[in-house]
């Protein structure tokens, strides 16, 4: 079944409301007007087959905020469904907003990569700012201040992490994810997760990252698709010990009812700005590989991550073309307003593995081999095998043939820290 969010079936959730009276150490459990109404929808709705994020989920964590200093780990995608409709469509509220509306002592935000409302180019510098709507000021977590300093958490007793991951290891929110864990466990903070399906959590595959390889698009030996929810994958930091000296994080997941991780899954928004669809997104870890090469995926279109190209492969042999605009999200796209040569994949089916023929076929087809990969492709790989085995000519199959004692290895360790099926 593919669960959308847009849909009328939908488990309307009460948004503004405390805690359901559960009993946690000294935790104020007095039951109010608003807990006797979400305890009537949930008693009148039956959730058996239904979706239900963490962050829907608003009587589970309320008793770690109550009469807290909270900071939220948040963007566009930190959205809880509302109660509310318009049209006959589910509507959303920020977790922000209702955590504000809650009357919980919010004191800030941190924002990851693309900004708060995700707007900003990949590797955008941001600033620090304040949202409009609730005043609260806000703290960028990318270029030099990628992990929160000690004096940005004075006061903080608890951090609330809601981010939309896609599953794929260079995409940063997981190393922002490491940097708070790291820096809640260094300020005796906890940190409440509130998690959220992996769209590309169906599979494992890939090359495993060697540590002297590790940067912000990838920091710990795992393959570029993980198949981990954000909620399993901060488990495995805490349990493989990847935080700076050992240290551990004070984690509580908020855990998802009714998820598996076979279950197809659209976003209600765009995840950062360049991965507008679930095809995208189900693309995005075979194409990104192209970021380190003088091809592109198709910023500065409308069909980012959905196609890829480049001014240097053969026109012979490349019948799809486009020109990258300025738009929004890619501001200067590479290649600005040139003929890009190259391939549409808006139709491939859905992905169950890593595709690299595409890679290969347009190393194989440019016009100057040697200027294809730039320095940032080892980054993205993990290593210097990967751009290796290319350039000597090794097919598809060999070398995924080479990524298995990586991915056996892994996939032993990931099962100690799986939350759902």
């Amino acid at each position: 079944m593919v669960y959308r969010f847009f849909k009328n079936t939908f488990l309307f959730l009460l948004i503004v409301t405390v805690s359901c009276g559960r009993s946690t150490g000294q935790i104020n459990t007095k039951n109010t007007e608003a807990d006797n109404k979400i305890e009537n929808i949930n008693s009148e709705q039956n959730i058996s087959e239904t979706l239900i994020l963490g962050a829907n989920k608003t009587e589970d964590y309320l008793p770690f905020l109550r009469n807290k200093k909270i900071a939220v780990v948040g963007n566009q995608s930190s959205l809880i469904l509302s109660n509310s409709e318009e049209k006959g469509t589910p509507t959303y509220t920020h977790l922000v907003d209702s955590l504000v509306s809650l009357k919980l002592d919010v004191l800030k935000v941190f924002a990851p990569e693309h900004g708060f409302r995700g707007t900003a180019d990949a590797g955008e510098a941001i600033k620090d700012g304040k949202d409009v709507k609730t005043g609260l000021p806000i703290i960028s977590l990318y270029g030099d201040n990628k992990k929160p300093k000690k004096e940005q958490l004075k006061d903080i007793e608890v951090i609330v992490f809601d981010l939309q991951d896609v599953g794929a290891r260079f995409y940063t929110y997981i190393s922002s994810l490491h940097y708070v864990m790291e820096a809640c466990a260094e300020n005796n903070i906890q940190l409440i997760l509130l998690d959220r399906p992996n769209p590309n959590g169906h599979y494992v595959d890939g090359p495993t990252l060697k540590p002297e390889h590790s940067s912000f698009v990838g920091m710990h030996p795992i393959p570029v698709v993980h198949g981990l929810t954000m909620g399993e994958y901060a488990l495995m930091i805490n349990g493989e010990n990847w935080l700076k000296n050992g240290v551990q994080c004070k984690l509580q997941v908020i855990k998802m009812d009714n998820y598996n991780h076979d279950l197809k899954y659209e976003l209600p928004v765009k995840p950062s700005p360049n991965l507008p669809n679930s095809k995208a997104i189900n693309l995005y870890p075979s194409l990104c590989f192209f970021e380190g090469t003088n091809a592109k995926v198709g910023r500065g279109t409308n069909k980012q991550f959905q196609v890829y190209g480049s001014p240097f492969l053969n026109k012979k042999d490349y019948s799809y073309l486009y020109s990258p605009e300025s738009l929004e999200g890619a501001k200067n796209p590479k290649h600005l307003g040139e003929v890009c040569y190259g391939e549409d994949l808006k139709e491939t089916p859905l992905l169950n593995e890593i595709n690299l023929n595409w890679l290969i076929n347009a190393y194989e087809n440019t016009a100057s081999q040697k200027d294809f990969f730039n320095s940032f492709f080892t980054k993205l790989a993990g290593g210097i095998e990967l751009q290796q085995q290319i350039e000597a000519g090794l097919s598809e199959e060999q070398i995924k043939k080479s990524w298995l004692p990586g991915l056996e290895e892994f996939k032993t360790k990931r099962k100690a820290y799986l939350l759902y099926k």
